[in-house]
């Protein structure tokens, strides 16, 4: 639909949900505006539904939603332009705290399970606006790697130094570009929040990591620098405690100080935070759970490739597989193959497969685009816009993920399989060639569980995790503050 028809669809909702008088807030997803109505009975529901550009309208969660698809924000837009600034983000905020407020309060498993989907929906609600970056970088990426690894193209050139750039950038500089997104998700300061990001992904501090230099030692214990490129949830955390402190201060902070003062406070405050207890605790957990899994592959490569495979993309979630980044470092540098890195390989290929299914089985306009972006990107070895964009918005997609990774794991584990690159996921494949004898076991191998990974989490996401009747919840929604319906 033309960009000129966007004020007249505006109008045609505003008045049929109805009227402004009716209208507490409104925010929006990637496909839907969520109205917070003061009186629901009003909306004209066929009316709506009826309009040229409005799919569908549905009632969940305290809100009336009218579903538009990929125009979505330009319509937004329009219907803000027409009800005024005061009717956006910020009521909205206000709004679904207020519905909060008004619904009884949940125990024991309940509590645990709300926790649980608002934990899940802040991750993705912050990752959802920066997904379709994350996608085509990743794709950037995977093309890359194929080109070095056919000696297509070399990685000393210039050309390879500028597209490198290009698609490496959003990764690098992921702290700056969640921590401005995990913001506007939980309602705090983007800007402060960015440069938090941007100090803690300073490159004097990467170098400093990168020397295993240490902060401070203190009764005994090392406080490391950490590595904050490519990670998310640690910022998450920052964006989070930057506005629960930017709260606090602005209580006691005069007027005339706060311009200066108050961001000065919270960003030296959660910066040190993050570099002295995030990051150090982080590392920590990495290193105990790197020892773990040594010591389970050194035992059963068998079971360590079930129990890795299942549960690998889960640490990207906390961060934590940068505890097993190193080990697949030091192999390759030591001995020029990793049996660990083949394991993970297998992870990216069925979260891949996963979002394949919903990619096919969709017919969603939007979520079908989306997905079909995040499966390339999960098979060049990049499945950030997977997990985020789609598989942990429908928990049964990612759970589907796990159950293909998790067997693909297996069968590398027990075939053996071996990889002599970092490059994983189908894109990865020149590394399952021996450079000394061409291919052998290990590239059937890679091939043999690359197919079951494939099957296994195509198969089960596509027969029981999603259908289109599933509900996104909340997860991309722009202004809603942890806790909240």
């Amino acid at each position: 639909m033309p960009t000129t028809d966007y004020s007249s669809l505006a109008t045609n909702i505003i008045s049929d949900v109805g009227g402004k008088g009716n209208i507490d807030s409104l925010i929006h997803c990637i496909t839907r505006l969520r109205f917070y109505l003061k009186d629901i009975t009003k909306a004209q529901t066929e009316s709506i539904k009826n309009l040229d550009g409005v799919i569908d309208v549905r009632e969940a969660q305290g809100q009336y939603q009218v579903v538009i698809g990929n125009a979505v924000t330009d319509v937004y837009d329009a219907v803000i332009a027409q009800l005024g600034p005061d009717f956006g983000d910020d009521a909205a905020t206000s709004a679904a705290i207020k519905d909060t407020a008004d619904q009884p309060k949940l125990h024991g498993w309940a509590l645990i399970r709300s926790g649980f989907d608002n934990f899940i929906g802040v991750i993705t609600g912050s990752l959802s606006p920066i997904v379709g970056i994350l996608a085509a970088s990743g794709i950037l990426k995977g093309l890359l790697a194929m080109f070095t690894g056919f000696h297509w193209l070399s990685d000393t050139s210039n050309l390879y130094l500028i597209l490198n750039a290009i698609g490496d950038s959003a990764f690098y500089f992921l702290p700056i570009l969640v921590g401005y997104s995990a913001a506007k998700k939980l309602g705090g300061d983007p800007i402060i929040t960015a440069v938090i990001g941007g100090a803690i992904a300073y490159p004097t501090i990467l170098t400093a990591a990168g020397k295993g230099a240490e902060i401070v030692t203190f009764a005994g214990i090392n406080f490391p620098f950490v590595t904050y490129t490519y990670t998310i949830f640690p910022m998450i955390l920052a964006a989070y405690m930057a506005k629960r402190l930017q709260a606090w201060v602005k209580t006691w902070m005069p007027s005339y100080l706060a311009m200066i003062f108050t961001p000065l406070v919270v960003i030296l405050v959660v910066s040190a935070i993050t570099l002295l207890v995030t990051g150090p605790v982080i590392t920590w957990l990495a290193d105990g759970l790197a020892s773990g899994i040594s010591w389970i592959l050194t035992s059963s490569s068998w079971f360590g490739g079930l129990i890795l495979g299942g549960l690998y993309q889960i640490l990207v979630i906390f961060g934590l597989h940068w505890g097993v980044v190193p080990l697949v470092a030091n192999d390759i540098a030591t001995t020029g193959h990793s049996y660990l890195n083949a394991i993970i390989c297998q992870t990216m290929v069925a979260q891949g497969a996963a979002v394949l299914a919903v990619a096919i089985k969709s017919r969603k306009t939007n979520l079908k685009a989306l997905s079909w972006g995040a499966a390339i990107s999960a098979f060049c070895g990049v499945t950030e816009p997977a997990i985020y964009g789609v598989n942990l918005r429908f928990k049964r997609v990612f759970i589907s993920g796990l159950i293909g990774s998790a067997v693909g794991g297996f069968i590398t584990g027990l075939l053996h399989v071996d990889m002599w690159g970092f490059t994983g996921s189908l894109i990865g494949f020149p590394s399952f060639i021996n450079p000394k004898v061409g291919i052998d076991g290990s590239f059937y191998g890679f091939l043999i569980a690359s197919a079951a990974s494939l099957i296994v989490g195509f198969t089960i996401a596509y027969l029981w995790g999603y259908n289109d009747k599933m509900q996104e919840g909340t997860a991309v929604e722009r202004a809603k503050k942890p806790g909240t319906k």
